[in-house]
């Protein structure tokens, strides 16, 4: 049980990580930069509860705005940037954090023990959850409960104005900003709000595990994280944790026993369902299929009409 559990704590911090890349590919913005914020919010959070005794609630909101400001940062610049350019800038600015953490040493004495980062040491201390009594099924909860209240506001994000403006930067920048969109505002909002995301997960994954260190947060995670929002497409949010459940629930845990060899094997069938559905897991015939079982009417592309 509680291996299964485990399971489900790993998928929903991933699934947070993959939100947050695929607020920015809404954008046509393609960032390895998540995993930066995604730390930011694992460290910072974990300060304030060790180091601080800070309720978690408060100190994973805390993460989220320091990650989120970060990203906000971080946007202006990667406006001047496209393509190939963005992803290396993005990927310079994850290891430059990595980098940050991996010598950062801040130790401080609480009740008679030495706790706090420890530069090439990692961050071992990080017992909120075991310290206040919580149960592994109430931090599955607790991870679950944001996961789901993200996605909401994603899928509600869809359906409004807001959303619609998003896509339209993400298909075509030029026309939008023709048709008087801000791509300026649009995007460093999109990168923070990416960030704010990223750092909640980092926060629920810090607490989570009990443990970080500068390993944890290598451009493999960073490449989990953009996988995820391709792999499952970016016509609906749904299609993120679809993906997330396949490469965490199936590639990852269900073929442990491969060892190594699960990397091989997680590349293979990347290209195999990018070709087989190049569109993601969830495109715009899947979404129409599941309309029409539920007895909707499916909307047709302006080419149909």
């Amino acid at each position: 049980m509680l291996y299964f559990l485990g399971i489900f704590q790993t998928i929903g911090v991933h699934t947070l990580l993959g939100l947050s890349a695929y607020v920015l590919l809404l954008t046509g913005q393609l960032s390895l930069g998540q995993v930066g914020f995604f730390a930011i919010g694992a460290y910072v959070s974990g300060i304030l509860t060790v180091l601080f005794s800070w309720h978690i609630f408060a100190a994973l909101a805390v993460g989220a705005l320091v990650a989120g400001f970060f990203a906000f940062l971080i946007g202006f610049p990667a406006l001047r940037v496209k393509g190939l350019m963005l992803v290396v800038a993005t990927i310079a600015f994850s290891e430059i954090v990595r980098l940050f953490f991996f010598n950062l040493s801040w130790r401080v004495e609480v009740n008679g023990f030495d706790v706090g980062p420890d530069s090439t040491q990692g961050f071992r201390e990080i017992r909120y959850f075991a310290a206040n009594g919580w149960e592994q099924t109430h931090v599955v909860a607790l991870i679950w409960s944001f996961v789901i209240l993200v996605m909401f506001l994603l899928w509600w994000l869809d359906r409004v104005r807001a959303g619609a403006v998003l896509r339209a930067v993400g298909e075509d920048d030029l026309a939008a900003q023709s048709s008087g969109v801000n791509l300026t505002m649009v995007k460093v909002a999109a990168m923070t709000a990416g960030g704010v995301i990223a750092g909640i997960g980092g926060g629920l994954f810090a607490h989570s595990t009990t443990y970080v260190d500068h390993h944890t947060f290598t451009i493999l995670l960073a490449t989990f994280a953009v996988s995820y929002p391709i792999l499952g497409g970016h016509k609906n949010v749904f299609g993120t944790l679809l993906a997330v459940i396949f490469i965490q629930g199936f590639v990852i845990e269900g073929l442990r026993f491969m060892g190594d060899y699960r990397n091989i094997v997680f590349g293979l069938l990347i290209i195999l369902a990018m070709n087989l559905r190049p569109q993601g897991l969830v495109d715009g015939h899947f979404i129409s299929d599941i309309k029409k079982k539920l007895g909707g009417k499916p909307k047709k592309d302006s080419a149909d009409a």
